[in-house]
């Protein structure tokens, strides 16, 4: 299914190798710039200068602050959208990095996570955000001047490569991608037929997570004095049998997909009000963290709270309780205000969907092993394929156990795979028929 000839593969080859000391450095400068969500200003003022200077036809920004660059062929063809977030959560306590500053972008070769036979100690990028995703970033967009460098070698291309780096993944709301998708593009006049992430999958074709669904349960009592609780209703203890019945009934009877695993369900939050000592409370909430497999939806999620609230309802007079999927308010860096609901959808696409065995073909042709994974947390890719159903994967040289963590860091000779890897993705699946691009069902 490759149509990627020797020569093709040999200058994809011979353009990586001149292209990835740049990229190395810009990586780094992704590292050392801070992008907390809602602060992504001064990188993506970054991504645009370097999709510049590496010849895109196209760059803009978006009113909510995401950042577009486009890459157009010499012949027509479906538009492929390589995607990355440009935010990262927070560093954390500094004292836990173990000598790197978590913005310092620092080199070095250290110990590293195996992957097959390979050596356990390889060069890598440290710093927060270096597994997710500013690495993989830096790929995607060097990725978009490896192509103009085909082009300029007299290469047919088809199609449009698109770069998006989008604004407030990590609150879990997809505001950014949201709006980048359902607004900027259609404005544009702009498309895609496809998706690829750059979310952690070391150098693996990732096809899929599960959903998410964050749900406030309010248990309601009655306030009294502290010193004469039996005049009041603590919603503390009315609370206790709900989440007896949650843990004990609710979860175990959650189902299981053969590829994304078991749905789950993990109380992470209580709070209670008024909260004051001498206060019997009238008000106990429960943040509830629950992750759905296709064919479940924050509805039927949030139907299964309440069937067990109407039940304790019926046998408990004084039981009352309410159940609804958290809301919030962000505001991106540009100021532009959304109000959200945290709900992401699940999805899965199968290894057998044409963009997937294109995207196997391509790697093998570059001389990569072809292997699959599904991801524990949840991605923007739940709006692509959860929600518009266009063909969606995972390919990153980013690695899943660092993201997140004070050993933060990404192997420079993946990124130099991954560029190779996602090059041949974009002129391989390009080349396919409409059967690459047919809407994803599960």
């Amino acid at each position: 299914m490759s149509e990627l000839d020797d020569k093709k593969v040999a200058a994809i080859k011979e353009i990586t190798q001149e292209l990835y000391p740049d990229m190395v450095v810009f990586a780094q400068k992704l590292v050392q710039t801070p992008s907390i969500s809602g602060t992504e200003k001064a990188l993506a003022d970054l991504d645009l200068a370097e999709m510049q200077k590496l010849g895109y036809d196209e760059v803009f920004r978006d009113a909510h602050g995401n950042v577009v660059g486009l890459v157009k062929g010499t012949e027509p063809g479906p538009t492929i959208m390589y995607n990355s977030h440009m935010d990262h959560v927070s560093p954390g306590d500094a004292a836990n990095w173990q000598g790197y500053d978590p913005y310092g972008g620092q080199i070095d070769v250290c110990k590293v996570d195996t992957q097959d036979k390979q050596p356990d100690e390889a060069e890598c990028i440290h710093g927060r955000g270096a597994s997710d995703v500013k690495c993989g970033e830096a790929v995607q967009i060097y990725t978009g001047g490896l192509l103009v460098k085909l082009r300029e070698k007299g290469f047919p291309l088809k199609g449009t490569f698109m770069f998006t780096g989008v604004v407030q993944e990590e609150p879990a709301e997809m505001v950014g991608m949201l709006h980048l998708v359902d607004k900027t593009l259609p404005r544009k006049g702009l498309s895609y037929d496809a998706m690829v992430t750059s979310e952690a999958t070391s150098l693996k074709l990732y096809c899929g997570h599960r959903g998410r669904v964050e749900m406030l349960i309010t248990v309601y009592g009655r306030t009294s004095h502290g010193s004469a609780p039996w005049l009041g209703i603590n919603a503390i203890y009315k609370a206790i049998p709900l989440i007896t019945r949650i843990k004990d009934e609710l979860y175990p009877s959650l189902p299981t997909d053969p590829e994304l695993g078991q749905a789950s369900l993990s109380l992470n939050i209580i709070e209670c009000s008024p909260g004051a000592l001498s206060i019997v409370p009238d008000r106990c909430m429960l943040s509830l963290d629950r992750r759905t497999l296709p064919g479940e939806t924050a509805a039927t999620a949030i139907a299964q709270i309440q069937e067990i609230i109407d039940d304790l309802a019926g046998k408990d007079p004084e039981f009352k309780a309410d159940v609804v999927v958290k809301g919030a308010l962000e505001t991106s860096y540009t100021g532009l205000t959304y109000e959200t609901s945290k709900d992401m959808s699940p999805w899965k696409i199968s290894k057998e969907h044409g963009f997937v065995k294109a995207a196997a073909a391509a790697l093998e042709s570059v001389g990569q092993t072809v292997k699959y994974g599904y991801w524990d947390f949840g991605t923007d890719a739940s709006k692509t394929c959860g929600i518009d159903r266009k063909p969606t994967l995972g390919y990153s040289p980013m690695q899943e156990q660092y993201a997140h963590t004070p050993y933060d860091k990404c192997r420079t000779d993946f990124m130099k795979t991954a560029l190779e890897g996602n090059a041949a993705i974009y002129l391989n699946a390009t080349a396919q028929g409409p059967e690459a691009f047919e809407k994803v069902e599960w």
